[in-house]
């Protein structure tokens, strides 16, 4: 027996997490066992009341007392407890140096399946790796020098940061390590924000990948979220397959690289669309690496104004790309993310030629894969046009799916022809 604190759930709380589900919230907590040090042993006490230091290591049992895994503590976050492990808390501390070394190294080792020396992809996904709350991305530079970008976005990660490093190190050997817990998350989580090289001390943090045979531009300090998003490489390499010779819209386009892989796949014509000044700003450097100045334009606008535009003057497309932020980061707003999503592929569908291929995107979890597909039928029904599916798509296989954790099946991609 171990002297670990217990949370003990509600009544009937324990089935998502025996289904694989890794996160323990407030209100599923019935009372806490901790062993106080006073001498008085034992004691039983509710979750507010418990003097158990927040980034503690906690075991989590049903109401019955079935033993259920291991997970790291924070009261001050609606998430109370990360699960990290189904072993008990004294395996997992007595060498935890270790334990974090054996996590990354098999992360590591799935994704070289996959993945060769020169390529960039998403090392860690946070719960889909076990990891509760680690995100690292691993850029290869055109100089086959290795850069991660890491985000620790919780603190049941945040606590064992320098055991993370140091793993991360021995396994990748990277040129730089760049923190990017620069995100709001953080704040929920009671840890500050907060960015800048753990290793290496660039003054530059724009570098130049490559993808599906293109050179990338990727601002590892400054661009959004980690600077680049990976998990639609393999459907940007799709999406390119419908454009030889065709006219192209690449809209919400953040560095252009759908549009630049419909460029070097022979389209006709590709305009890509952003809101983002700053955005448009890293497109044309893009364009300009790939000397793709002859048949690509940056535009900036927003998005939804553009497409009424074009529709109103009659402009045609064969391909349209919609890959926007997510609309909806909360259950509260299904609704309205709905005619945001809608709107959007409704009029896209009408600025296509007959047989044009729309490939339309959500990144947004909340927004599943039901509703998605429903938003697309509904859209189809409003525009008067036929759509076929023609391919259902996700995130790289460098973004495992766990089970029982449905956030990490958070990418839609469909590949559709509207007639």
């Amino acid at each position: 027996m171990n002297n670990y604190a217990r949370i003990f759930l509600n009544p009937n709380e324990e089935r998502e997490l025996l289904q694989g589900f890794t996160w323990v919230f407030d209100n599923d907590i019935s009372h806490v066992k901790y062993f106080s040090n006073d001498g008085s042993g034992w004691k039983d006490s509710t979750l507010k009341e418990c003097k158990i230091e927040d980034g503690s290591g906690v075991e989590v049992f049903t109401k019955a007392g079935g033993f259920i895994g291991t997970g790291i503590i924070n009261k001050t976050s609606k998430i109370t407890v990360r699960i990290i492990s189904q072993e008990h808390a004294d395996q997992i501390f007595n060498d935890i140096k270790g334990f974090w070394e054996k996590r990354i190294q098999n992360a590591v080792s799935i994704r070289k399946v996959h993945y060769n020396e020169d390529d960039s992809y998403r090392l860690i996904f946070g719960e889909a790796d076990f990891i509760p709350g680690l995100i690292v991305e691993r850029f290869c530079d055109v100089n086959k020098k290795v850069y991660l970008v890491i985000q620790f976005l919780s603190l049941s990660c945040d606590v064992f940061k320098n055991e993370i490093i140091d793993a991360l190190e021995k396994t990748c050997n990277p040129d730089g390590i760049y923190e990017r817990d620069d995100a709001g998350i953080r704040d929920k989580e009671g840890l500050p924000e907060q960015s800048g090289w753990i290793k290496g001390n660039q003054k530059e943090t724009t570098i130049v990948i490559k993808e599906n045979g293109l050179l990338l531009n990727v601002d590892i300090a400054h661009g959004q979220k980690t600077g680049y998003f990976l998990d639609q490489k393999d459907n940007r390499k799709v999406t390119a397959n419908f454009c030889n010779g065709k006219r192209v819209l690449d809209t919400f386009t953040h560095t252009g690289a759908f549009g630049l892989n419909a460029f070097k796949n022979g389209a006709k014509e590709v305009v890509s669309v952003d809101i983002s000044e700053e955005a448009v700003e890293m497109v044309n450097k893009n364009i300009k690496l790939n000397h793709a100045e002859d048949k690509m334009t940056a535009v900036c606008a927003d998005v939804f104004e553009l497409l009424k535009k074009y529709e109103e003057e009659e402009k045609k497309f064969d391909v349209i790309i919609l890959d926007p932020p997510a609309f909806t980061k909360s259950a509260k707003m299904i609704e309205k993310a709905y005619g945001g999503y809608k709107e959007i592929n409704l009029r896209a569908m009408r600025l296509l030629t007959k047989g044009g291929i729309l490939v339309t995107c959500s990144c947004s979890y909340f927004f599943d894969t039901n509703t998605f597909y429903d938003m697309i039928m509904h859209a189809a029904m409003d525009s008067h046009k036929r759509v076929q599916i023609l391919e259902k798509r996700g995130a790289g296989m460098d973004h495992p799916v766990l089970l029982g954790y449905p956030k990490s099946e958070y990418l839609k991609c469909a590949v559709c022809r509207v007639l």
